[in-house]
């Protein structure tokens, strides 16, 4: 039940994409309700496979999965139709680039049997990525709370750009170390 949750988070960012990029009025309200609903989804797996007891290797790797992606497909359409821009992008850049050498890092770790697990600090960056983009896409233009939103939107995503930043400090000096360690 848990994976099936995971992977109708991931169904839900064609439907939040298609959304995003309609030329209608209801476009960012549309998208905005598609991505809260996903976002929720990651609370809401969680706690069934752990209510279930159904725990297992997919859903480990299914779920920071989904998260990525639907985190990275905000970002790139929030760059895209400019309610982030300039400075804003760098934080964007930190986020996406951080998410792909913490998954690099998870690969080459599981090739070498071993585990970066997920701290709670990093569980926050993670919701710290969520409300940045819904605070975003309610900022847009045709969202439901506008422009007037936008200084709040923009310093949530710099937090989110932080806590990032610090979390990929930590796994990659933890994989590094966990890879050093281990002979050639």
């Amino acid at each position: 039940m848990a994976n099936l949750i995971t992977m109708a988070r991931m169904a839900l960012i064609i439907p939040f994409i298609f959304a995003f990029l309609a030329n209608a009025p209801w476009n960012m309200t549309v998208a905005l309700g598609i991505f809260v609903v996903a976002s929720l989804t990651d609370f809401l797996d969680g706690y069934v496979a752990r209510a279930r007891g159904e725990t297992s290797a997919l859903g480990a790797a299914l779920d920071p999965l989904a998260d990525k992606l639907l985190i990275a497909a905000a970002f790139i359409l929030l760059v895209r139709n400019g309610v982030i821009m300039g400075f804003g992008v760098v934080a964007v850049i930190i986020i996406i680039l951080r998410e792909l050498f913490v998954s690099g890092m998870r690969e080459a770790l599981g090739a070498a049997n071993q585990t970066l697990p997920v701290t709670m600090i990093a569980k926050w960056k993670t919701t710290a990525q969520l409300v940045a983009a819904g605070l975003l896409i309610a900022a847009a233009p045709t969202g439901i709370m506008g422009e007037s939103l936008r200084p709040a939107a923009s310093a949530a995503l710099w937090i989110a750009a932080m806590l990032t930043l610090w979390t990929g400090t930590e796994y990659g000096i933890r994989a590094f170390k966990m890879l050093g360690a281990r002979p050639s």
